[in-house]
């Protein structure tokens, strides 16, 4: 909870703050950067410095994190703080890295806002990153406590044991521990990381759903290529995964993380994604068949047409394993004759929600919210509906 001084300068400064957030992230990472430029080359995402989405989405969970600190003073967003948890843990963030962020994001503040910033400004606005830090450090320490890990020490290497190309742009490796040891459990809709090293000495990380069921001691994932642009940072990773990992490489792989799992009762789900997102559903998809499961279900995808759909055929296996599934897939430019209704955008207005349903999304953004606005309109409840979101999230900076 933030003290009442605190509260009191917060919300006078929060409309300031709020309007020069951009330009305090944009600087922020300027000045994080050039004094540790190892974390840009071995920690955070150069494809989204690039574009700035990464300082789109740190302005978004902050601006957001005082609103909420101010308008709900008794409770604490764990929610965000989880999703960012999860995303943290999967890169191995340790709590000295928090001290690097205040001093340089603080120095970030004080340039953009001037004299503006008086001493008792520059403590509530502490006060708030440290409430933020504090309970992220906390969460952190539990997940890295779950694993069986110290703080920090999540990677693994992994050996490549098959390779599958799926379409002309996703292929799946195939993974098993190096060291023989069993793996630890994952639950369905989880996520790795994965660390490559770069032809220009870079460690770049990108994280991937497991695609594949929970159980024995192999993990899959499916990388889709950015094409057309393999010197961007956007695509680096994944064009340097096509073009250079086959069967007998090794990969440095996380510990699974992500708190977009798939719950435990008997409730109706309905699983929806668009293009590479399927990596999520099929994993759900793959547990609910190898448990036997007598759960209602609904897969919703969406892509640009059966040669794009990763999946396809596992996704017609599995749904034919489930006695109580339905699949409804759209494309934007079939290949072949479909019915009109399933041609074009996903429309969940045409598909029937049970009572009672939980949701699980995955995909771009705008899908997401298009999927997750019809729900809501059907009156599924926002606590029932769940999404992932690889890369900076972006829902909250976009939310208005």
């Amino acid at each position: 909870m933030l003290s009442a001084p605190s509260a009191t300068v917060v919300r006078a400064t929060l409309p300031a703050v709020g309007a020069a957030i951009d330009q305090i992230t944009s600087d922020f990472y300027r000045r994080m950067f050039a004094a540790h430029p190892e974390l840009l080359r071995d920690l955070f995402n150069r494809g989204n410095q690039a574009d700035g989405a990464q300082a789109k989405a740190l302005a978004g969970s902050i601006a957001a994190f005082a609103t909420l600190l101010l308008e709900h003073p008794d409770r604490r967003p764990d929610a965000m703080l989880a999703r960012i948890a999860h995303k943290h843990a999967s890169l191995g963030i340790t709590p000295d890295q928090y001290t690097i962020v205040q001093r340089h994001l603080f120095a970030a503040i004080a340039e953009v806002l001037g004299d503006a910033v008086t001493p008792e400004v520059a403590a509530a606005w502490d006060e708030v990153y440290w409430l933020m830090a504090g309970a992220l450090i906390a969460m952190e320490a539990r997940l890295y406590a779950q694993a069986g890990v110290a703080q920090g020490d999540v990677w693994r290497d992994w050996k490549v044991v098959g390779r599958l190309e799926e379409t002309a742009d996703v292929a799946t490796f195939m993974l098993r521990p190096a060291d023989r040891v069993p793996s630890p459990p994952f639950l369905p809709g989880q996520y790795v990381s994965v660390r490559c090293p770069l032809p220009d000495g870079a460690n770049q990380i990108r994280q991937y759903s497991l695609s594949c069921a929970p159980n024995g001691t192999d993990r899959w994932i499916s990388v889709k290529r950015v094409a057309g642009i393999e010197a961007a940072p956007d695509g680096e990773v994944s064009n340097w995964l096509h073009a250079n990992v086959r069967d007998g490489d090794t990969l440095s792989v996380s510990d699974p993380f992500g708190d977009t799992v798939l719950d435990e009762t008997d409730a109706p789900v309905l699983l929806a994604s668009a293009g590479i997102g399927s990596t999520q559903t099929i994993s759900m998809l793959a547990h609910l068949a190898a448990t036997g499961s007598e759960r209602r279900v609904t897969v919703v995808h969406a892509d640009r047409a059966e040669s794009t759909h990763p999946f396809r055929t596992e996704l017609e296996l599995l749904a034919g394993k489930l006695p109580h599934a339905d699949v409804h897939v759209w494309y934007e430019a079939p290949e072949s004759p479909r019915p009109s209704g399933y041609t074009g955008l996903a429309d969940i207005s045409r598909i029937d929600i049970p009572d009672g349903t939980r949701a699980y999304l995955c995909g771009p953004v705008p899908f997401m919210k298009s999927v997750r606005g019809g729900l809501l309109e059907r009156g599924v409840p926002a606590s029932r509906i769940h999404y992932e979101v690889f890369g900076p999230d972006l829902w909250l900076a976009d939310a208005g």
